[in-house]
C-alpha cells in the first residue's frame, strides 16, 4: 500500500459530516479537528434527507420518562434502559442546542416550538424543521457553523478505506483521493478518530438512504477486530413512494401522523386488521403488512386526501415535490407506496461515552449500537441519538487528549468515483436478508458473501463485512423480534438480549449454530 502523503493532528478526525459528524465538531470546540466528507457538508449522508425530525419531551406536560417509556416498548424487549434514560433526558438539552446554532424550528402562532405526533409515541413530541426538512435545515445550520468555526476543518473528496492501527490502537485511517491512475491514498493520523459513517441501506435494493450508505464505515471497524452488535435489526421504512427510483423518495411517517390512510388498489383499509393502532403501528408491523399486500397481488398507497388534502404543498414540501415529478398530485390522488431499506438499528457497539470496542475508536450516529433503539427504532430518535452521543463523544475526547496543530497539508482534493455495491449483493440482501427471513435464504446470501470476497478489495470488502454480519447476526437470532422476522422462526422468545459478534466470528459461522449473545 503506497502511502502518497501524511496528514497528522494532535486533534480529533471525524470521518462524516452528517448531523452526528458536525455536532460532535462543534461541541469538540475549541479542540482542533479534522473532518473527512465525500461530498460537501451539510448535503452529504443520510441525515440531510431526514424528513420526520426530532424526539424531545420540550411540550407541556411531557416528560423524558414518558419518552423513554415510548422508546422501550418500541424495542421489542432489547432496548438498554440505562442508555434510553440518559437520551431521553438530555434530549431536551440537545434540542436547546441546535435553538442556540440557529436551527430553523417549526413554530407555533405564539412563538413556541411545533410539535408533531408519530408512530408509536404516547404524545406529540416531534420537533420539525421545514415541514418535513428537518434534517435538510439541521444540516445546512451545523454545517455553516462548522465551516465558521477556526477549530474545524473540513476536507472534502477523501473516501476512508481502512483505520491505521498501531500496538492495537486505532491511530487514524487510510482514505483515497481520486480515483483510477490519478487515486492518492493518505494516511491521516490522529489522537482520537471518530466515526459518524451513517448506515447500511443501499446494501438493499430498494432504499431511501443516498448510495454511499453502504455500511463501510462498520466494515472498517469489523475488519479491525470492532465488535458488531444488533446487526440484525434492519428497519424498512414503510412508506417509500413506488415511482421506480434509486434511491425511492421517502413519504414521511409524519403523514401517517397526520391521519393519512394505507389501502389497496380497491381502495381497501388493510392496517386496522393488522393492529389496534392501524396506521400508527410500529414501523416493522406496518412494514410488513404492506409487503405481504404486496406478495399477495396487491398495490397499496398511502392515501392523505381527507387529512391533508390542500396544505399538502405547505406542510410536505418534500414529499410534495417527489410526487408531483412523477406526476402525482398527493392533495388529489393516493400515493403509491413500498417497503424500502431505511435504517439501521444495529451497527459498531458503543458504550455510554460513544467509546467502541477498538481503543481510539469512538462512533456517533447511525453506524454506532449504542443500545437505544433495541429490535425497532421509536420514530425521530435517530437524529437524536446522534446529537446526545456526539456531545458526549465529545465530551469524552476532551478529557483524553489536549489541543494541538495539525501537521502536514492534503494533496489538493480530486474527483471521486465511488463503486457502488454489486446488483447481486442488493438484490440478495432485499430478497433473503430484508423484511422476511428464513435459514435458506440467509444460508445463499452469506455463500454469494464469500463467493464475491475472493476478488474483492478495499471498498467492497467493507461493504461485504458489513453485508456478512447483518446475515450472520439474522441467521444466528432464531426467533422474530421487532424489526428481525424470520419465517421459520416465527415466535418471539420470553426473554431477549442484545447479539455480539465480530466479524471473525462470523465467518466461522456456519448454519444455524448458536450465537453467544452476551460479553463480558
Amino acid at each position: 500500500m503506497k502511502i502518497d502523503s501524511v496528514i497528522e493532528s494532535d486533534g480529533a478526525l471525524i470521518l462524516g459530516a452528517g448531523i452526528a459528524g458536525l455536532f460532535t465538531a462543534l461541541k469538540l470546540a475549541p479542540l482542533p479537528c479534522l473532518v473527512l466528507a465525500g461530498s460537501r457538508a451539510g448535503t452529504s449522508g443520510s441525515s440531510a434527507w431526514a424528513q420526520g425530525g426530532i424526539a424531545a419531551a420540550v411540550g407541556e406536560g411531557d416528560n423524558w420518562r414518558d419518552h423513554a417509556t415510548d422508546t422501550l416498548a418500541a424495542g421489542a424487549g432489547l432496548c438498554d434502559p440505562h442508555i434510553v434514560n440518559l437520551v431521553t433526558r438530555e434530549a431536551p438539552d440537545r434540542i436547546s442546542d441546535l435553538v442556540a446554532y440557529g436551527a430553523p424550528f417549526d413554530r407555533d402562532a405564539n412563538g413556541n416550538l411545533a410539535l408533531g405526533l408519530e408512530a408509536a409515541h404516547s404524545r406529540a413530541r416531534i420537533v420539525h424543521a421545514g415541514g418535513d426538512r428537518a434534517g435538510a435545515e439541521i444540516s445546512l445550520t451545523l454545517a455553516a457553523r462548522a465551516l465558521a468555526t477556526p477549530s474545524i476543518k473540513m476536507l472534502e473528496g477523501f473516501h476512508a478505506v481502512e483505520l491505521a492501527m498501531e500496538n492495537g490502537r486505532v491511530t487514524g485511517l487510510f482514505a483515497r483521493n481520486g480515483s483510477g491512475r490519478d487515486a492518492r491514498l493518505v494516511l491521516f493520523r490522529a489522537r482520537a478518530v471518530i466515526f459518524a459513517t451513517g448506515g447500511l441501506g443501499a446494501l438493499y435494493a430498494v432504499t431511501t438512504n443516498p448510495l454511499e450508505t453502504r455500511g463501510e464505515g462498520l466494515g472498517m471497524a469489523a475488519r479491525a477486530g470492532a465488535v458488531i452488535a444488533d446487526a440484525e435489526f434492519v428497519q424498512f421504512h414503510p412508506t417509500a413512494i413506488d415511482i421506480g427510483r434509486d434511491p425511492a423518495p421517502l413519504a414521511t411517517e409524519a403523514l401517517r401522523g397526520e391521519g393519512a390512510r394505507l389501502i389497496n388498489e380497491r381502495g381497501e383499509r388493510f392496517m386496522t386488521l393488522v393492529h389496534a393502532d392501524a396506521e400508527l403501528a410500529p414501523r416493522d408491523i406496518v412494514a410488513r403488512a404492506i409487503h405481504r399486500q404486496i406478495m399477495a397481488g396487491h398495490k397499496t398507497f398511502l392515501d392523505c386526501r381527507d387529512a391533508i388534502g390542500a396544505k399538502f404543498a405547505g406542510h410536505f414540501p418534500t414529499v410534495h415535490a417527489a410526487c408531483m415529478s412523477a406526476g402525482i398530485d398527493p392533495a388529489l390522488q393516493p400515493i403509491p407506496v413500498a417497503p424500502a431499506a431505511h435504517y439501521h438499528m444495529g451497527g459498531i457497539a458503543s458504550d455510554a461515552h460513544g467509546r467502541s470496542s477498538l481503543k481510539g475508536l469512538w462512533v456517533a450516529g447511525e453506524c454506532a449500537s449504542t443500545g437505544l433503539h433495541g429490535a425497532n427504532r421509536l420514530a425521530s430518535n435517530s437524529l437524536l441519538e446522534g446529537l446526545v452521543f456526539g456531545a458526549r463523544v465529545a465530551e469524552d475526547v476532551k478529557d483524553q487528549i489536549l489541543p494541538g496543530e495539525m501537521r502536514g497539508l492534503p494533496p489538493a482534493p480530486l474527483g471521486l468515483a465511488l463503486p457502488a455495491p454489486p446488483h447481486a449483493l442488493r438484490a440478495t440482501m432485499s430478497r433473503h436478508v430484508g423484511l422476511e427471513r428464513s435459514a435458506e435464504g440467509l444460508g445463499e446470501t452469506l455463500t454469494m458473501v464469500e463467493r464475491l470476497e475472493r476478488n474483492a478489495s478495499g471498498d467492497l470488502l467493507n461493504m461485504l463485512a458489513a453485508a456478512r454480519l447483518v446475515t450472520a447476526a439474522a441467521l444466528a437470532r432464531t426467533e422474530s423480534r421487532g424489526a428481525h422476522w424470520r419465517s421459520d422462526f416465527q415466535q418471539t422468545a420470553k426473554t431477549g438480549a442484545r447479539s455480539f459478534l465480530t466479524l471473525d466470528e462470523a465467518r466461522r459461522m456456519t448454519g444455524a449454530l448458536p450465537l453467544q449473545r452476551a460479553r463480558s
